[in-house]
């Protein structure tokens, strides 16, 4: 099998390598070809990449290439990590909404629709290729911020998509290792949309086949560690009893965090500081497995979701069960069917379909309704452009929602990225 990894030259790219490395008996991968434009990036991370795969003795090929047609030809997945602008975007992304006093972040508020407006356009060129060069059958796994709505706009242009994020999985094995069981034993009750979810459930088969909810005793016995992994307040985990994703503090304590933010060093300058690191640690012949310093980039346990989603997609097996982004079809019964959102869902060879989920409590349904409010108007922006329909999708966001603010951003964003805009260059 043939999988290519768009934005290849990613320093996450070896994250994914190692892990199907670790999964040679599941995933029958015999090419992986690189594509990036970067050709500097992509030669460095190629060469890492075949080191990796050779100690490891797995028999797959690395080959990197910046031609798209050629890299997706005869492909049975193509994964798509992209970050159009860079690092510098990223930047802006994070520090821009601080005029206005609103959090600055790359994949919700403004910041993540800036990330939007700058992604739908060319992830849907680059679909609208696969599917011409590779052919109607091969899937599209998403890792692309913002997923929730690049996957929508995928599955609205009749893709084959599925869209992945490493939140589930990363809590999954967190919640494992503070209950001393084994990972692949616990599941947990997964609801909402991307960077905008909870556990509402932490169930582990025993060793008698029964299974039982110990979010519980998570919480009772856990409560202080799982809220200093999530940057939460212990007594919100202890009143409420459920778990919200890391993200949720960009809403629950957005004054905070905006304030914490103007002091510290914005994100994207640590993650350029880890990337140059990584690729000067690359380029030593004699690093042949996976550094440390890879783990203080992010996307943690992203290798083992996509290596294990892609199987379920490409193998042929039995469904599987997995968190992915996906449309509702009728799944959260106040939102569109067309709404994408982040559920357990099985997965095979026909795709991805959500699980049933219990009825969703009101606090945590009002929150998701908004947001889906704000992708929808996101993505019209993104498709169509247009400073009024940037403004209306800011005004509709939770983290904004003020007139006043609103007209400020937008202007801000399209300034910021007039250079990656091109209706904004007009």
């Amino acid at each position: 099998m043939k999988l290519t990894v768009v934005g290849g030259g990613s320093t996450y790219t070896p994250e994914l390598i190692d892990g199907i490395a670790g999964r040679r008996s599941t995933l029958d991968v015999d090419e992986i070809v690189l594509v990036d434009p970067d050709a500097h990036r992509l030669e460095i991370v190629g060469e890492f990449s075949s080191r990796l795969l050779a100690h490891a003795g797995h028999p797959a090929k690395i080959s990197t290439t910046s031609e798209l047609d050629r890299g997706v030809d005869g492909a049975a997945a193509v994964l798509l990590q992209l970050r159009v602008g860079g690092q510098t975007a990223r930047r802006s992304d994070e520090t821009f909404p601080h005029r206005c006093g609103c959090v600055g972040q790359e994949t919700t508020g403004a910041g993540g629709l800036a990330k939007a407006l700058r992604t739908v356009p060319l992830v849907l060129d680059i679909a609208d290729r696969v599917r011409e060069v590779a052919g109607d059958d091969t899937w599209i796994v998403d890792f692309t911020n913002p997923v929730g709505i690049v996957t929508r706009a995928l599955l609205n242009r009749g893709h084959r998509a599925v869209g992945l994020c490493n939140v589930a999985i990363h809590l999954q094995r967190t919640f494992a290792g503070l209950l001393g069981v084994d990972h692949e034993h616990l599941r947990l009750d997964h609801v909402g949309l991307n960077h905008l979810s909870w556990e509402r459930g932490v169930r582990v088969t025993g060793t008698d086949g029964t299974v039982a909810d110990r979010l519980p005793e998570l919480i009772e016995h856990h409560a202080d560690a799982v809220a200093d992994h999530l940057d939460m307040p212990v007594d919100w985990l202890r009143r409420f009893g459920v778990v919200p994703s890391y993200y949720l503090k960009y809403y629950y304590s957005h004054d905070e965090v905006v304030e914490k933010q103007q002091t510290e060093m914005p994100r994207a300058d640590v993650v350029t500081e880890v990337e140059n690191e990584l690729l000067k640690v690359y380029q030593d012949e004699e690093v042949v497995t996976k550094p440390e310093q890879l783990s203080r980039r992010g996307g943690a346990f992203y290798s083992e979701a996509a290596v294990q989603l892609v199987h379920a997609l490409t193998g042929g097996g039995p469904a599987e069960e997995h968190v992915v982004n996906v449309r509702n079809n009728g799944t959260l019964p106040f939102l569109p069917d067309d709404a994408v959102i982040e559920v357990p869902s099985t997965v095979d060879g026909a795709g991805a379909r959500p699980l049933p989920v219990a009825p969703v409590e009101p606090m945590l349904a009002g929150l998701i309704a908004h947001v889906t409010a704000y992708e929808n108007l996101a993505l019209e922006a993104a498709l169509h452009g247009g400073r009024e329909r940037v403004a209306d999708a800011l005004l509709a966001h939770p983290l904004i929602g003020q007139y006043r603010q609103a007209d400020l951003l937008a202007d801000a964003l399209i300034h910021e990225n007039r250079d990656l805009l091109p209706w904004a260059k007009a």
